[in-house]
């Protein structure tokens, strides 16, 4: 996918007292206070991570995204209704265990790039190389919820989670026809769902 250049996007965000980047991180917790810490791994523009944090003022909220073309969507939907619970980390998902330290309650890792290529599998955000990276960075109890609407990339995800040890709490091959309690879209869900292309999710524990 290629990104629109946003013109004063990079300036904004390091200016930014919402967003924390790999080069102003100090070491000290982006929060004081020791709510549950959720993140979201690629958070694209924001709109998954912002809903989650209005809905649940008890949990913290972390987007994780290294691209400023979107990480500025999500910036303005800060600055205009700011949320106490909620904060940017600008990074590379690949430096991820650099910056967490056993301080992560739950992952969600929505329509990450599925990286078809046999030869680009490392890449891929639920291969072993990251979840080992992930061991570093939950707390306690390790939690991940994926969404995706590509079917090799959720096939290859499965099997990825349960030979690192995670077990399935929940799975939908059809997010929109299972009869779902309850479901915060993302802005790439809203664009796939409209279209007709089936939604999969997955809940997994170690």
């Amino acid at each position: 996918m290629r990104l629109k250049n946003v013109k004063g996007a990079k300036d904004k965000i390091e200016a930014s007292k919402y967003v924390m980047t790999e080069e102003k991180f100090n070491g000290e917790k982006i929060f004081e206070d020791d709510k549950p810490l959720y993140i979201e791994v690629g958070m694209g523009k924001g709109t998954f991570i912002y809903n989650n944090a209005l809905k649940y003022p008890d949990i913290n909220f972390i987007g994780i995204e290294k691209y400023d073309s979107v990480l500025i969507r999500a910036l303005e939907k800060q600055e205009q209704h700011p949320l106490p619970n909620l904060h940017f980390f600008k990074m590379d998902a690949n430096n991820i265990d650099k910056y967490f330290n056993h301080e992560v309650d739950l992952i969600y890792l929505n329509f990450s790039d599925p990286w078809p290529k046999d030869r680009h599998a490392k890449r891929r955000l639920t291969h072993p190389n990251f979840l080992k990276k992930y061991d570093h960075i939950f707390k306690n109890k390790q939690e991940i919820k994926m969404k995706t609407d590509n079917r090799h990339l959720f096939e290859y995800s499965i099997k990825s989670l349960t030979d690192y040890g995670y077990k399935i709490e929940t799975i939908s091959l059809d997010l929109y026809h299972d009869d779902i309690k309850e479901n915060i879209p993302t802005e790439y869900e809203i664009k796939f769902q409209s279209k007709g292309y089936p939604i999969y999710q997955i809940y997994v524990k170690k």
